[in-house]
C-alpha cells in the first residue's frame, strides 16, 4: 500500500529548497534552486516575484512531483523570507519587485516619522517590537511617498508564502505569524489587524484574511495545477516566514527552546510563555495557535563568509579547513559583521563592517575565522537580549547550511558557553513546511517524532574563557566607532546618489 507523501517548499534569500517526505518524516527527495537578490541602490534589497519566487517554486515542485511517481500527495506546505512588501493589483499580479525584510533599509525616514506619530512605547506594547527596518508599515509609507502610482494601484499586500498560496489557490490570506511581523499593522495581544493604525499607515489597502500556519488555506486550482504539475485539489497550508518553519523543523515548540539558524543571515527564534515586548527584539506569535516567540536577526552572517570566498577565490571546504587550524581569537583579529547595517539587538542600518587588528602576517585563514567568530559574538549579544526580555534561554538547536562541518557551530558554542543540539535532518524550513502540512491535513500521526537529535556540541571551557575578553571588546568596538561608521555610511549613500 502506498502511503501519501507531503511536500514542503521554502523561498530563501539566496536559494529556494523543496523536500518530499513520507508521513513518518522520511525524506524521499530534495530539490534546490539558487538565485540572487537585486540591489538596485545601496540599502535596497529586492526579489522579482515571478522570475525568482514562482520560477523557483514551479521548477522545484515539478522535480519533486516526478520523484513521487505514482504515490499520492497529501498536502503542500510553503514558507518564504519575510516580512516582505510585495504590492499587487486586484488579481494578485505584482506591481513591482518585492521589498525584502530587514536587510532592506530604504525606509529609515519613515521609521522615525511613524515612531513619532504613534509613540515608541505604544508601538512596542501593541506590536511586540519597535519600528525598524524589519517593519512593513514604514515600507508601505515609503512606497506611497516615492512610488505613488504603484501604491495607488495596490490592492493586495503579499509576502513570499502568501504570494505562492494566492497563485496556487486564489485565496488572499496571510498567516498570523507573518502578520505579527507587519508592525504597526497587527495588534499582538489581540492577534488581529489593528484597523485604525492600518488605515493611518496604508489608507485604502485591503489587508488579507488571517489564518494559522497549521491551517489549510485552500486547494490547488486548475490553472496552478497545469503550471506546476501538482494535482488539482491538493491542500495547501497558509504558509509562514521561513525562520519559523525552520524552528518547527527541529522541534522548537516549548518555552525556552531556541533555534539558531546558520544561513545567509543569522536568525534566532525563542519560544516564550507569553507576550514579552523588548525594544531590542521582535516579539511575535509563533507557528502554533496560542504560542509566542521572541526573535533576533543579524543582517549578514553567511553573506560575509560568501563575500570572503569570492574575494579570495577560495572554496568553502578549503577556507573552513584553513580556519580550523587557526587558534581561538584569529591571532588577534576582531570583526564586526555589520556589512549591511545590523538588525537586532542594535537596530542600526548605518552600522558598518569592521576588521580590527590587521597586520601583514594575517592571511585569509585568520580573516575567515574572524568572520565566523564575529557572527558568534553577535549570537551571544542577541542571547543576552533574550535573557533580558525575561524568557529563560534553555535548549539551543542549530539548523541550516552553516551546521555542516561543525566549525562554525562549535565556535558559537565556545563563544556563548552554551551547548547546541544538531538534529538528524538539517533540510531546514522546507522540512518544517512538510511538518506543518502534516499537521494541517492530519496526514501524519506524530510530526514531532520526525527529527530527533543526532549530536550535541559542547563548549570548550578554555576557549570560552578566551572568547570572553574578545566579546567584551566586540561590544566596545561598535560603541567606540559608531560615529565613524555613520559618517562612512553617509558618504556611501551620497556616492550612490551621484552615480544614479
Amino acid at each position: 500500500m502506498n502511503t501519501a507523501l507531503l511536500l514542503g517548499v521554502d523561498i530563501g534569500t539566496s536559494s529556494s529548497k523543496g523536500v518530499l517526505v513520507t508521513d513518518a518524516g522520511e525524506v524521499r527527495a530534495q530539490a534546490h534552486r539558487p538565485h540572487r537578490t537585486s540591489t538596485p541602490r545601496p540599502g535596497w534589497v529586492e526579489h522579482d516575484a515571478g522570475s525568482v519566487w514562482w520560477a523557483d517554486f514551479t521548477g522545484i515542485v515539478r522535480e519533486l512531483v516526478d520523484a513521487a511517481g505514482d504515490r499520492p500527495l497529501a498536502g503542500l506546505g510553503v514558507s518564504g523570507i519575510g516580512p516582505c512588501v510585495l504590492p499587487a493589483d486586484g488579481d494578485g499580479r505584482p506591481l513591482r519587485p518585492a521589498i525584502l525584510y530587514g536587510v532592506d533599509t530604504r525606509a529609515t525616514a519613515e521609521i522615525d516619522e511613524l515612531t513619532a506619530e504613534l509613540g515608541a512605547d505604544a508601538v512596542l506594547q501593541r506590536c511586540g517590537m519597535t519600528l525598524t527596518t524589519q517593519a512593513v508599515g514604514p515600507k508601505l509609507r515609503w512606497l506611497a511617498r516615492h512610488e505613488p502610482d504603484v501604491f495607488a494601484a495596490t490592492r493586495k499586500l503579499l509576502m513570499a508564502s502568501s504570494y505562492l498560496v494566492h497563485r496556487l489557490t486564489g485565496r488572499y490570506v496571510l498567516d498570523h505569524h507573518s502578520a505579527s511581523q507587519s508592525a504597526p499593522l497587527y495588534d499582538l495581544p489581540w492577534q488581529d489587524w489593528h484597523p485604525s493604525w492600518a488605515a493611518q499607515v496604508a489608507p485604502g489597502l485591503e489587508l488579507p484574511e488571517l489564518v494559522w500556519p497549521t491551517e489549510v488555506a485552500g486547494r490547488v486550482n486548475a490553472a496552478a495545477a497545469a503550471e506546476t504539475g501538482l494535482p488539482e485539489g491538493l491542500p495547501v497550508t497558509a504558509g509562514t516566514i521561513d525562520a519559523w518553519a525552520e524552528a518547527t523543523s527541529v522541534g522548537v515548540r516549548e518555552p525556552g527552546d531556541v533555534m539558531v539558524m546558520y544561513g545567509t543571515t543569522m536568525f534566532l527564534v525563542q519560544l516564550v510563555d507569553e507576550v514579552r515586548p523588548h525594544p531590542a527584539l521582535w516579539g511575535t506569535v509563533a507557528t502554533l495557535p496560542g504560542s509566542y516567540s521572541v526573535a533576533a536577526g543579524m543582517a549578514t552572517s553567511g553573506a560575509v563568509t560568501d563575500w570572503l570566498r569570492e574575494l579570495t577565490g577560495g572554496e568553502f571546504a578549503a577556507l573552513v579547513a584553513e580556519a580550523a587550524g587557526v587558534p581561538a581569537g584569529s591571532r588577534g583579529l576582531l570583526l564586526l559583521p555589520y556589512f549591511a547595517g545590523e538588525r537586532t539587538p542594535i537596530f542600526d542600518p548605518d552600522a558598518r563592517g569592521m576588521l580590527a587588528g590587521l597586520t601583514t602576517t594575517h592571511g585569509r585563514a585568520e580573516i575567515y575565522r574572524a568572520a565566523l567568530e564575529g557572527t558568534a559574538y553577535g549570537v551571544r549579544h542577541n542571547l543576552a537580549a533574550m535573557a533580558d526580555a525575561g524568557g529563560d534561554v534553555g535548549r539551543l538547536v542549530a539548523v541550516g547550511g552553516g551546521t555542516q562541518g561543525d566549525l562554525w557551530t562549535q565556535i558559537v558554542s565556545d563563544v556563548t558557553g552554551s551547548p547546541q543540539d544538531v538534529c538528524e535532518q538539517t533540510v531546514g524550513a522546507a522540512f518544517g513546511d512538510a511538518m506543518l502540512a502534516g499537521l494541517a491535513t492530519n496526514a501524519a500521526a506524530d510530526v514531532w517524532s520526525w527529527n530527533p537529535t543526532a549530536r550535541r556540541l559542547a563548549p570548550d571551557p578554555e576557549r570560552h574563557e578566551r572568547y570572553d575578553a574578545f566579546y567584551r571588546h566586540y561590544r566596545e568596538l561598535y560603541e567606540s566607532t559608531k560615529d565613524i561608521a555613520h559618517f562612512l555610511a553617509a558618504e556611501q549613500h551620497a556616492a550612490a546618489q551621484v552615480s544614479r
